[in-house]
């Protein structure tokens, strides 16, 4: 995963965080549900990028192993 990538879905989760507060702070249900929509949605973007890394180490790990033969 890139640099990028995380401080991307960082900001996102933090943008998140904020607009979840400042909806409890106004009292406005639809804005703190769009916070923490937005802070799901950027977890599920991590655990996905952390996947992909993990397939992609796992077929460098088997390509070695072969290499090595």
């Amino acid at each position: 995963m890139s640099a990028a990538d995380d401080i991307k879905n960082a900001a996102e989760k933090a943008s998140g965080k904020v607009k979840e507060g400042v909806g409890k702070l106004t009292d406005n249900e639809r804005l703190e549900a769009e916070g923490q929509a937005d802070q799901v949605k950027a977890s599920a973007k991590q655990a996905g990028q952390n996947v992909k890394d993990a397939a992609e180490k796992t077929g460098d790990s088997v390509r070695d192993a072969f290499d090595k033969k």
